[in-house]
């Protein structure tokens, strides 16, 4: 299937998003979509499926002018969109999630289970997912989750598979069956749109690259003729220079520190430490804990022995309100459900963590509050429409800056980032890494979890490596690269 966009326009309120945008995939290739977050990329993908419609243009399907009313019928057409958000439905199956509104029946209109669970375990199979079709989805993890939606796509025999940000939440062997999945689909002449900021993975995986920028097409490359600098400069419009922003930071005392940390069937005998202006990196697989002894130390979860040391003292922490009155901050793993009330405004959403800074004898100082977010906003460089722009309407870099923004201004001693550029483009991540790095020059201590093995190498002092819930080394700086972080993280020595 070829499909030809041209002159793509559209327009939300006075805010237009695409301007004579276009896109043509050809049949059998994998094509990345590349631009900074808010360059108009999934809109320009969901105008093609009928999500939205568009102001002006022509969207052509094997030369054929097309204008799909939704999604239906752009399936039926064998056009699926994976989206990044994933579309399940948590407290049933995996099988029903599979066959939701495609359910196969038997004899009497009787639903046939039977057949339903062999064909959503063939599907299953092919991706080297190892999941049961009975499992209720709230019980897998997001990257299983998005195997799942994977697999929707699989079944419905496309001919065309959009994949927004589709490794974002995968594992390194999700990612390596994916990418097998994808070399297979292309062989059979499936068309797919790649949608990432991962720029390694566009490398490895596409044939050519389209790149857009403030919703206009900017140009398109073959994968063997260009480069990551030049992708780079199309998206953004200049150099980026070094990826990871170099640091000169006086490292000083100890300001945390984690002593046989301990909850059953989770993590074991977790020690660390992190000095003031230090960026302690933590890697590891998905699933190995990670993130849970973060939540430990932030309150959000229990542990049954160890302790947690500020500044020399030990601390009692069962709550996050314990944990912020300690000087801690946590900005999340998921900015969308845990890190930010998307439907309420950036001034709102930074104001709720900072309301003792704004207020005096429990009473809100609007002016302190006005002044408050607006300094944010320009220090951060948070692109919105002002202190009243909702943060659902932002893209997501600058959802993530909102998240940072709110924890800075709480002033932290030790400050927790769990996968701080996830979904962000390169031109965000570094104005996120200059953002640490000058909360590092502060005295601020930094824990920053990332599956992201060569952000964690550029950014770090020192690298712990968690596996199945237990630290198996602390790596400087220094003597730190992949080779040795992916040995402890799989089960080596070194």
């Amino acid at each position: 299937m070829r499909i030809e966009m041209r002159g793509i326009d559209k327009s939300f309120g006075s805010n237009q998003v695409l301007k004579q945008a276009g896109f043509t995939l050809e049949s059998g290739e994998v094509h990345a979509l590349m631009g900074e977050n808010g360059a108009g990329k999934s809109t320009l993908m969901k105008i093609l499926t009928g999500v939205y419609t568009k102001d002006a243009g022509t969207v052509l399907v094997d030369g054929k002018e097309v204008n799909y009313k939704n999604p239906q019928e752009a399936e039926k057409a064998g056009i699926v969109f994976i989206y990044q958000e994933l579309n399940v439905m948590f407290d049933l199956t995996v099988e029903e999630n599979l066959f939701m509104g495609k359910e196969i029946h038997g004899r009497f209109g009787i639903c046939d289970k039977k057949a339903m669970q062999k064909k959503a375990q063939e599907a299953l199979n092919i991706l080297g997912v190892n999941i049961s079709p009975k499992t209720v989805m709230a019980e897998l993890s997001v990257g299983q989750q998005q195997m799942v939606e994977i697999c929707k796509a699989l079944m419905a025999d496309a001919k065309v598979i959009i994949m927004d940000e589709p490794t974002a939440a995968l594992t390194q062997s999700e990612t390596a069956a994916l990418f097998k999945v994808i070399e297979s689909l292309r062989k059979k002449g499936v068309s797919m749109v790649y949608i990432s900021h991962r720029m390694e993975e566009i490398f490895e995986l596409c044939d050519r690259i389209t790149v857009l920028r403030d919703g206009s097409y900017i140009g398109v490359k073959n994968i063997p003729e260009t480069n990551m600098n030049e992708i780079v400069k199309m998206m953004i419009g200049r150099e980026i220079g070094e990826r990871y922003p170099s640091r000169n930071v006086k490292i000083g005392k100890e300001v945390l520190k984690v002593k046989g940390l301990t909850r059953k069937g989770t993590f074991h005998d977790v020690n660390f430490s992190v000095r003031a202006g230090e960026v302690l990196g933590v890697s590891g697989l998905m699933g190995a804990g990670r993130t849970e002894i973060m939540q430990a130390i932030f309150g959000n979860l229990s542990y049954e022995s160890g302790t947690i040391e500020i500044d020399g003292k030990e601390v009692k922490i069962s709550n996050p309100r314990q944990a912020m009155e300690h000087g801690i901050g946590f900005i999340t793993e998921d900015r969308k459900t845990e890190g930010l009330m998307l439907d309420k405004s950036i001034r709102e959403n930074i104001s709720l963590c900072n309301l003792r800074r704004i207020s005096k004898s429990s009473v809100i100082s609007r002016e302190a509050e006005k002044n408050m977010v607006a300094e944010a906003i320009k220090d951060l460089h948070i692109k919105c429409f002002g202190a009243y722009h909702e943060c659902n309407n932002l893209s997501g870099g600058n959802q993530q800056k909102v998240v940072l923004a709110k924890w800075i201004l709480t002033n932290p001693k030790i400050l927790i980032l769990d996968e701080p550029t996830r979904g962000v483009d390169i031109g965000a991540k570094k104005e996120i890494y200059s953002i640490i790095n000058k909360l590092a020059a502060q005295g601020v201590a930094i824990i920053m979890v990332s599956s992201e093995l060569p952000e964690v190498l550029g950014m770090s002092d020192n690298i712990m490596v968690v596996r199945e819930g237990e630290v198996r080394g602390i790596i400087s700086y220094e003597e730190a690269n992949q080779e040795r972080v992916m040995t402890l993280a799989t089960g080596g020595t070194i």
